[in-house]
């Protein structure tokens, strides 16, 4: 199913992009209709319309960009994990609102996605986006997302959208089996690393090299 925008942009061209990340290694097809219904021209400013669904990371001002489509994918991809029968998860935090591309991605396959966004200009761009979208199970916050959101914790899935160390208090809000994705610090570099709780600690593994805007702290 395709959703609003096809006056703008065909749906041979999404479905161009769909291909594109099938060729990469995208292999969950919860994810990929996902990404299919999700139109992505909305998340940029007008003037960017006409690139939206190529796979590169886009501004969207005030120093931020929207994720390329790939590494969107695959984030949610690792968020998925292998859940058994096709279950959606309950319930997701996501660092990092930005344009809001990543939280209505993660909204088609959880019951309710938590967003936290630092700089108060995006997110108000970000919340009028989901209300068009009519998006009703994604619920945000302005504050410093390094602290996560411990109301509404334990998450099934943490999805961090900014690069640097990861944030003590993150992996804590996990739900037992429940995975951390995020770009994390490595020397120079930033590599994209999952990391699940067990009964017994938690387990890392790296899925690749990756390149994220900073995580910071504070509000604007």
């Amino acid at each position: 199913m395709m959703v609003e925008g096809i006056g703008m942009t065909s749906e041979g061209t999404r479905r161009r992009l769909i291909d594109r990340l099938r060729a990469k290694g995208i292999t969950d097809e919860r994810v990929l209709e996902a990404m299919a219904d999700t139109p992505r021209h909305l998340f940029v400013d007008e003037a960017l319309s006409s690139r939206a669904y190529e796979d590169t990371a886009l501004p969207i001002g005030r120093g931020q960009t929207i994720s390329q489509p790939y590494v969107v994918a695959m984030m949610t991809q690792a968020a998925l994990g292998d859940r058994q029968g096709g279950r959606p998860l309950d319930k997701v935090l996501e660092i990092g609102t930005g344009s809001g591309y990543q939280a209505a991605v993660l909204a088609r396959l959880a019951v309710r996605v938590f967003s936290t966004e630092r700089i108060a200009e995006l997110l108000r761009m970000a919340r009028q986006r989901f209300h068009r979208l009519n998006l009703h199970n994604i619920f945000t916050r302005h504050s410093d997302g390094r602290h996560g959101w411990l109301t509404q914790a334990p998450f099934d899935a943490i999805v961090v959208t900014a690069g640097g160390e990861i944030p003590e208090a993150l992996p804590d809000q996990l739900a037992e089996g429940g995975v951390l994705v995020a770009p994390a610090a490595a020397g120079h570099y930033q590599e994209l690393v999952r990391i699940t709780r067990t009964a017994t600690g938690f387990e890392r593994e790296s899925l690749g090299a990756v390149s994220f805007v900073p995580l910071l702290e504070g509000l604007e």
